[in-house]
């Protein structure tokens, strides 16, 4: 092991599981799919011994009720001596694979366990029977580590206009990106559905995908019975789908163990960089709604310690929780919007259960590189409302200089600048992006992010028929509007 010291982190066993049981009441719960990923993950790496090794199994917040999953698994696995810890929601995926990595690094762990998995396709088929899927119940058992955010992600402001779900904030972003590349409404509505009608294409090939069925990109752009508007211009298939049954499971450990009990070097997958901001700002209070700070910052900075350009990279899996998140990168890292950005198919087709598509594509991504290992593949992570952002190398060939790491929050903090957000103005002002939400098959109400001449910001609806329909056939970023009570018009 010349090349690269004992203690360099190495991710030797993948796996992805995923079921299509419309039999609720055989279909595994969320925990036994992360056992099962995990048991899958030692068979790939040709070693079971590797689970009673685990000093810790790390496990990221989803639906279930479980309070301390990591330990059930533990149980189930033999790993009777390993911590485990929680992440809960607002913690970036990305932030369990680092830890795992600098404890290995550290000489604090020998074998770490990631996990994570959802099944609510199975507590969708037990509602439609009128029951209710169990699970195992765990409500007082506590993780030895639980990482919880540091702020919101959202503001009174914004809810009060009538924007809950992600939907709807994603597509107020992704219009203002729209507007400062000159995009006309449609070429946006084109550019989207083309997008993802290429990611149901890799999903279909892809065999660890929830979907094998190719989209047209004319279904995908329109509003219809089967592909209802959520938030204009997103339908439902730009939205992540997380209505499945997936678990993945990655176990990390040092490359002296890995020789030690002779896992095949086939088999190793090296770490070469990776980045993360937590830097945390509310949508409508973001200076550049348009903008990512955060993955321009996060994917120059790993791009320079791995020693690699984006433009070298040709597996990508770029998070696709939305159309706004992938442009966003393509645009903050330079690639075109004809660039690679998935291996799996992305979050809608692929399949992007709850907190967990990051292991799943990094599980794609260990595949082909094994396959490759002449190339370096990217994975990122997004939290909350584009809130946080991480990107990762990975490559079958270790780096010449080892595995590198770094914390870019506060260069992120440096690069953002932020507008304080008012509840209450009366006067006009210029839209700084919107969207149009829709009910049921309805539009109900237009949202839209407005600038104040002072420089501040505030958000306001209107829920104005012929208005609605104006804000989707034609641009209004930049158009000034009356706003007074919370509305405009």
């Amino acid at each position: 092991m010349a090349e690269f010291a004992a203690n360099t982190p190495v991710l030797v066993g993948i796996a992805a599981v995923q079921q299509k049981i419309p039999d609720y009441q055989r279909a595994l719960e969320p925990v036994a799919l992360m056992e099962q990923a995990l048991r899958d993950a030692a068979a790939d790496a040709g070693c079971e011994e590797l689970l009673q090794r685990a000093d810790e199994i790390m496990v990221p917040r989803s639906i279930w009720g479980y309070s301390d999953p990591g330990r059930l698994v533990a149980d189930a696995l033999g790993a009777t001596s390993a911590r485990t810890l929680l992440a809960e929601f607002g913690i970036l995926q990305q932030t369990l694979l680092t830890l795992a990595c600098q404890r290995i690094e550290a000489g604090e762990c020998e074998v770490v366990l990631v996990t994570g998995g959802e099944a609510k396709y199975r507590a969708l088929c037990a509602q439609k029977a009128g029951a209710e899927a169990s699970e195992t119940g765990q409500v007082d058992a506590s993780p030895d580590t639980t990482l919880r955010p540091e702020d919101e992600m959202w503001s009174p402001v914004e809810s009060a206009s009538g924007l809950g779900m992600p939907v709807g904030y994603y597509a107020i972003l992704d219009s203002a990106l729209r507007y400062k590349q000159g995009l006309s409404v449609d070429e946006h509505r084109d550019q989207m559905a083309a997008m993802y009608s290429g990611l149901s294409e890799l999903a279909a090939d892809n065999p660890d995908a929830w979907s094998d069925e190719v989209v047209p990109a004319a279904h995908i752009r329109e509003h219809s019975a089967a592909n209802r508007m959520l938030a204009f211009p997103y339908t439902k298939l730009h939205n992540s789908q997380w209505n499945i049954d997936q678990a993945a499971g990655l176990i990390l450990c040092s490359a002296g163990v890995a020789e030690s009990l002779g896992i095949d070097r086939s088999k190793w997958i090296f770490p070469r960089a990776f980045t993360e901001s937590n830097y945390m700002s509310v949508v409508a209070s973001r200076g550049d709604l348009g903008a990512s700070p955060g993955f321009r910052v996060a994917g120059q900075v790993a791009m320079e310690m791995a020693g690699v350009s984006f433009d070298e990279l040709r597996l990508c899996e770029l998070y696709s929780c939305f159309p706004y998140a992938v442009r966003v990168q393509l645009e903050e890292f330079g690639m075109s919007p004809g660039h690679s950005v998935s291996v799996t198919g992305g979050m809608t087709f692929g399949g992007g259960p709850l907190n967990n598509f990051v292991f799943q594509a990094t599980v794609k991504m260990a595949q082909l590189l094994r396959q490759n290992p002449a190339e370096v593949g990217l994975v990122t992570t997004v939290s909350g409302m584009l809130t946080k952002q991480a990107c990762a190398l990975w490559s079958a060939t270790p780096g010449a200089g080892g595995w590198a790491c770094a914390d870019v929050t506060e260069q992120v903090r440096a690069a953002s600048r932020e507008c304080e957000l008012v509840a209450e103005y009366s006067g006009p002002a210029p839209v700084a992006g919107y969207t149009v939400l829709y009910q049921g098959m309805d539009p109900w109400r237009a949202v839209a992010v407005f600038d104040l001449p002072d420089g501040r910001r505030t958000v306001a609806y209107s829920e104005e028929p012929e208005l609605m329909q104006r804000m989707m056939a034609q641009e209004c970023c930049g158009e000034t509007f009356q706003v007074e009570g919370g509305c405009f018009r």
